[in-house]
């Protein structure tokens, strides 16, 4: 009768550096010379797009490099694939690893 009467959530927080890298790229354009232009404007181009990935993907990109790096294969979504994870993620609960291993399942690329 004490305690939670539901489990935790998954917190999970990912945190993106593009709009400080955009708007000091801008900068460096705005006071470039014509010979760096263009390869600021790629680099511009390329934060752009970064910023741009959904979190769902970046999420999925990093428990595929997880478990890719724990030598896991086969399925990201199955049993031991959540066991590796759990492995690898001090701290990550049970809940959280199955949830994370079934959406980067609906989201790999």
């Amino acid at each position: 009768m004490f305690g939670r009467l539901a489990p935790p959530e998954l917190n999970v927080l990912v945190l993106r550096d593009t709009d400080v890298v955009a708007h000091d790229l801008r900068q460096a354009l705005a006071e470039a010379t014509p010979e760096e232009r263009p390869g600021l404007e790629r680099a511009a181009a390329l934060v752009e797009r970064s910023a741009a990935v959904p979190d769902a993907d970046l999420l999925s990109r990093w428990v595929y490099e997880r478990l890719a790096a724990a030598g896991h294969e086969g399925p990201v979504d199955s049993v031991r694939a959540v066991k590796t994870l759990r492995e690898t993620t001090p701290g990550l609960s049970l809940r959280q690893a199955v949830k994370l291993t079934k959406d980067a399942a609906a989201h790999h690329p």
